[in-house]
C-alpha cells in the first residue's frame, strides 16, 4: 500500500515537472528588450533614448525624433552629432527625473518639445545615419539611426 502511494506521488510529481518545466530551458522572447517601433533605442549613462529616428524626404535635411528619459538625479546637457566626420554638436537639456519627447505626441507627464532639424545629413531615406550621443560624466555612444521619409501618416508633418 505504501509503495503504491509513493509511486503515485512520484508519478504526479513527474507529470507536474514535465508539464511546467519546459519554461526552465526554453528561450523566452518576452524577457528580451526589442524596439517595437520604427526607431532604435540608445542608452547613454543615466539617459534612455527611445524610438530614435530621422525623417527626411530629400536626404539633405532631416528631423530628429526621439523621447529622452533622464533616470538620474542631475540635469543633463546631451550633445548630439551626426555623420561620419561628426557635425557641430546640438545640445539638448534634460532635467533630472524627466521625460522629453522631441517631435512626437508625448505620453502623460512627458514634456513635448519641437523636433530638432538636422541640416546636411546627406543620407537618403531607407539608409542609416551614424549618430553620436554623449554628455559630461558618461561614455558616449555611436548608433546607426534609421532615416525614414514622410510617406507614413505619422511622419508626414515631421518632414523638414
Amino acid at each position: 500500500m505504501k509503495a503504491r502511494l509513493a509511486a503515485s506521488a512520484a508519478l504526479a510529481l513527474g507529470i507536474a515537472l514535465g508539464a511546467s518545466g519546459c519554461s526552465m530551458v526554453t528561450y523566452q522572447a518576452t524577457t528580451e528588450h526589442y524596439d517595437a517601433s520604427d526607431g532604435v533605442s540608445v542608452d547613454v549613462g543615466h539617459l534612455d533614448l527611445r524610438n530614435v529616428l530621422v525623417v527626411s524626404d530629400d536626404g539633405v535635411d532631416g528631423t530628429l525624433i526621439m523621447t529622452v528619459v533622464n533616470n538620474g538625479t542631475e540635469d543633463v546637457s546631451l550633445d548630439v552629432q551626426f555623420g561620419e566626420g561628426g557635425s557641430e554638436p546640438q545640445t539638448i537639456e534634460v532635467e533630472a527625473g524627466s521625460e522629453v519627447a522631441f517631435g512626437v505626441d508625448a505620453a502623460e507627464g512627458t514634456d513635448e518639445v519641437e523636433p530638432i532639424v538636422l541640416e546636411g545629413i546627406d543620407t537618403l531615406p531607407g539608409a542609416f545615419l551614424p549618430m553620436f550621443f554623449e554628455y559630461s560624466g558618461a561614455e558616449g555612444v555611436e548608433k546607426l539611426i534609421p532615416v525614414l521619409d514622410g510617406r507614413l501618416p505619422e511622419y508626414e508633418n515631421l518632414v523638414p
